[in-house]
């Protein structure tokens, strides 16, 4: 998906503009976004709320600089950090030069009325907030041709959106066309970022959000959703490499032994598939130091809403 930007066009010819991607938990937005910008910058799973803040994928095409906000899932939130997931959500919404829904079209195939039902609390919010939105029907791939039909007449129907793409952010169906839709839409302006840069979140975070990613995807009860992971330090060593010391926080001692696992198998595993992406991040070797720490009620502490881009009142 990425060009060779080339020579940076003169700042006459330039455009530029944030698309917010937002949509229900597990419609695919970080996949979508590491397919537009061709390298893995948000996490993926298969489990629901993965995605905690906003976080930028920045793709140049031609004279324009698209800078993608991937926001946390719309649902229905029950905790402080769901609310402010998803207050970030909506903030992003109605920041953004241009909106994108994307929705799970398998998902929706599969609903009584064609429309699951957070896509459905992210349309009545739309209509609310007066915000026109494209719909990106994500994983065409796995629906049926005639149910795709009745899933694209379903959402046109809602009246909320200007264009609908069916696309596949898995295998890249559409995506291209969708993209260059949404580039017609930028207005003029400078570039934000440099040509070279493909994120603005901080590469401490990044590092922190791989280990949880691989936490997610190896702890598979409900502990994932009451841990999160910190970059306690990172230290430049001189053959090259770099030493990341990180905290694996948890809510409660009794949880300790979930994540370290009989003989510390599972801390050992989170941490060499951890290092392994790192280091294909980082493109140099990675010493990789994890620390399981019990810290009560993180989720109610301003400090680490704050580290990961937060509201803590949202």
């Amino acid at each position: 998906m990425v060009e060779d930007p080339g020579d940076t066009p003169n700042e006459k010819e330039r455009k530029c503009g944030f698309i917010v991607l937002s949509g229900a938990t597990n419609a695919g937005k970080s996949t979508l976004l590491n397919r537009i910008v061709g390298a893995k910058i948000a996490i993926v799973t298969p489990k629901v709320q993965t995605t905690r803040s906003r976080l930028s994928g920045i793709l140049i095409r031609g004279s324009a600089q698209m800078i993608f906000i991937d926001t946390p899932g719309i649902f229905k939130p029950k905790r402080r950090l769901e609310r402010a997931m998803i207050a970030a959500a909506w903030s992003g919404i109605a920041d953004a030069d241009l909106a994108v829904v994307v929705a799970d079209a398998d998902r929706a195939a599969k609903a009584p009325c064609k429309m699951d039902p957070d896509t459905r609390v992210i349309v009545e919010g739309l209509e609310r907030i007066k915000v026109g939105a494209v719909l990106a029907l994500n994983k065409i791939d796995l629906v049926q041709p005639q149910s795709l039909l009745e899933v694209t007449k379903i959402h046109e129907s809602s009246g909320v959106f200007d264009r609908i793409f069916m696309i596949s952010a898995a295998t890249g169906d559409g995506v291209d066309e969708f993209v260059g839709y949404l580039l017609e839409g930028l207005r003029p302006g400078p570039w934000l970022y440099p040509k070279d840069q493909l994120t603005d979140v901080p590469m401490r975070v990044m590092a922190a959000e791989v280990t949880r990613e691989q936490a997610f995807l190896q702890l598979h009860q409900e502990l994932p959703y009451a841990l999160t992971v910190e970059t306690e330090s990172w230290e430049e060593r001189e053959d090259g490499g770099v030493r990341i010391d990180q905290s694996i926080l948890i809510q409660r001692e009794s949880q300790k032994g979930m994540v370290v696992g009989k003989g510390g198998r599972r801390i050992k595993s989170i941490g060499t598939a951890a290092r392994s992406e790192l280091e294909q991040l980082l493109d140099r070797k990675v010493h990789l130091f994890l620390h399981v720490k019990s810290r009560p009620n993180w989720m109610e502490r301003p400090e680490h809403y704050r580290e990961m881009g937060l509201d803590f009142k949202g």
